[in-house]
């Protein structure tokens, strides 16, 4: 639609709200504020509207200003327990120094609003333009009050270093990328360091664009708290009721919760199973026996499990060649790898300690080996105090298990 049409039609123009809900009470925590409008077609997404930047700054920002109007004016008759998120453009908030946006709130403020349920929601690739120029603004905006949420985080790799100086109180993840039901784990290697960067600053990690099972199955997997989209409510011109999907949650969650424990049971029978073998292959090994004919019985015993075996000492450093299965399935020896330092590998020295301290063996999460390029996982355990035993074990065995991908 022309902008033109959308300014001269004001008055057609409406708010709706997307339910937010919460994954620890299963209630709708918040709304986000869509610009909607009512033509002879029926209700069409201004969203396109806000996203075009060849649209006069001025027009935006005035339609804007109708649509937290007439939000907040409803929003004042509700019990302010929920958060109301309301979109903003970043370029267009230094265009006026915030003053719009601020004046609005404060208007309402007047009036008994509580600032602090009310949401500014920046779109992180906006942020990231003008930040470092005017990132004593963005710190005055939120001097205010109000929580500051950081929307599309991820999408092009995570800017961790503006989510940490931002320190924002919602970061936003859209799991849109989800395309056919899959789940990437590149994805999941992305959103993990930046759950951990949202606990660290105290920010609340909220999942959209959720329109199916799975996705929101990845967003409970990755330490989101809030979750958005079509598959759990879609965007309404009034609020609804707190509970309305609490039955739903709930189901899915038993869901998720039970198969995440046969996960966990999994991984414990594995780790179970290599731990009595390599204590029966450990006690065949003999004083006098290298490094090497020790990976090598390993491997022989082993050899349904792993594809790769080697010893380390407690500072990383490789003591045997590699034991490897070669493409006719034998075992051969690898000298290359021998004097090798992997003590740079995340949890290698906490592995390495913990070992030593409970005497038992460890089961890695699922990584990407380098020379394979394919998802493993690796079994480390303690030969002596200061001896340990990886073995690396392939995507084909782990397949074949159930609970170990």
């Amino acid at each position: 639609m022309d902008p033109l049409d959308v300014m001269m039609n004001k008055d057609n123009v409406i708010p709706f709200y997307q339910p937010i809900f919460s994954a620890d009470k299963q209630l709708v925590v918040g709304y986000e504020v869509l610009a909607r409008m009512q033509t002879d077609d029926g209700v069409m997404s201004l969203g396109s509207f806000f996203q075009d930047k060849s649209i006069p700054d001025e027009y935006r920002i005035e339609l804007d200003d109708h649509i937290q109007k007439l939000a907040l004016d409803a929003y004042m008759e509700t019990d302010q327990s929920t958060i109301l998120f309301f979109n903003y453009d970043a370029s267009l908030l230094l265009k006026d120094n915030g003053e719009t946006f601020l004046q609005r709130i404060e208007h309402y403020k007047k009036k008994g609003l509580n600032i602090e349920q009310i949401v500014l929601e920046l779109k992180e690739d906006d942020v990231a333009e003008h930040f470092y120029d005017n990132k004593h603004f963005f710190y005055y905006v939120q001097s205010f009050g109000f929580r500051v949420a950081l929307d599309g985080v991820g999408h092009n790799g995570s800017n961790l270093n503006l989510v940490a100086m931002l320190k924002p109180n919602i970061i936003k993840v859209d799991v849109k990328f989800m395309e056919d039901d899959d789940l990437p784990h590149l994805f999941s290697e992305v959103h993990q360091p930046l759950s951990m960067l949202s606990r660290k600053i105290g920010a609340t990690l909220l999942f959209e664009g959720v329109s199916n099972f799975n996705q929101l199955n990845y967003a409970w997997r990755n330490g989101g708290r809030y979750y958005q989209g079509f598959y759990l409510h879609s965007p309404s011109h009034t609020f609804v009721e707190p509970y309305c999907c609490k039955k739903k949650m709930q189901k899915e969650f038993q869901y998720f919760i039970n198969y995440e424990r046969k996960k966990v049971e999994s991984q414990f029978s594995l780790s179970n199973e290599l731990t009595l073998q390599l204590k029966q292959t450990l006690k065949m090994i003999k004083p006098e026996d290298t490094y090497d004919e020790l990976i090598l019985k390993v491997a022989q015993d082993c050899d349904k499990y792993a594809f790769r075996v080697y010893v380390c000492d407690e500072e990383g450093f490789q003591q045997s060649s590699n034991a490897e299965k070669n493409t006719e399935k034998k075992w051969v020896l690898i000298e290359e790898g021998r004097f090798k330092n992997w003590s740079w590998r995340p949890y290698f020295l906490e592995n390495i300690v913990r070992m030593n301290i409970e005497k038992r063996g460890f089961l890695s999460d699922l990584y990407t080996d380098i020379e394979r390029d394919e998802r493993i996982r690796t079994y480390s355990y303690p030969i002596s105090d200061h001896l340990f035993l990886f073995l690396d074990i392939p995507y084909d065995y782990l397949f074949e298990q159930e609970g170990l991908l």
